[in-house]
């Protein structure tokens, strides 16, 4: 490797390289046991970050698929959850708001905002509006599986390598799935 090779190389790994664009792309497909998959990468070179998630793919008999093959089974939702009892109290004031609020769960003391994700800014402005500073436990936008795939045996195992190696690499943000692991797995 030549002395230039490596200073680049340092200079892009702090940052001080110049003219260094990062992009967003998602990667859909499905898993072993037939488990929808969306992969979330933020990258400064789209060919290498395809070629390593679609070897995370191959590796374990996972299939990529084109944009839109699995996103539709899935569910675009802004969540937040923090402590609480009062459930219709947050209901009126998201309301009043007027945030389209899909579903609000109260368990154990906590209370769960499920809201669509283009209402994220204005859900929770309007919860901390309403009951002044929150703790939230949870206060992210994810993708939820509008049903779930029961994974066993071999594809469990494959199918956890898989998220691994998705894992392990630089460019991916985030995992979603619809896999239902069992109990031992989860």
């Amino acid at each position: 490797m030549t002395k230039d090779a490596i200073e680049r190389a340092v200079k892009k790994a702090t940052g001080e390289l110049e003219g260094v664009e990062y992009e967003e792309i998602r990667y859909e497909g499905y898993a072993p046991g037939g488990v929808a998959v969306i992969v979330d990468c933020l990258t400064d070179n789209p060919n290498r970050t395809f070629g390593d998630v679609r070897g995370c793919f191959t590796k374990t008999k996972s299939k990529i698929g084109t944009p839109g093959s699995v996103s539709h089974m899935f569910d675009h939702c802004a969540i937040f959850s923090f402590t609480g009892g009062d459930e219709e109290a947050v209901l009126e004031a998201l309301m009043e708001a007027d945030v389209d609020v899909t579903d609000i769960e109260q368990e154990d003391g906590r209370i769960t905002v499920f809201a669509p994700n283009t209402d994220y800014a204005k859900a929770k402005q309007a919860l901390l509006d309403a009951f002044g500073e929150i703790d939230f436990e949870v206060d992210e936008i994810q993708f939820l599986p509008q049903n779930t795939t029961p994974v066993e045996g071999d594809d469990a195992a494959m199918f956890e390598k898989l998220l691994n190696m998705l894992n392990e690499l630089d460019d991916v943000q985030n995992v979603f799935h619809s896999a239902e692991l069992p109990e031992e797995n989860a």
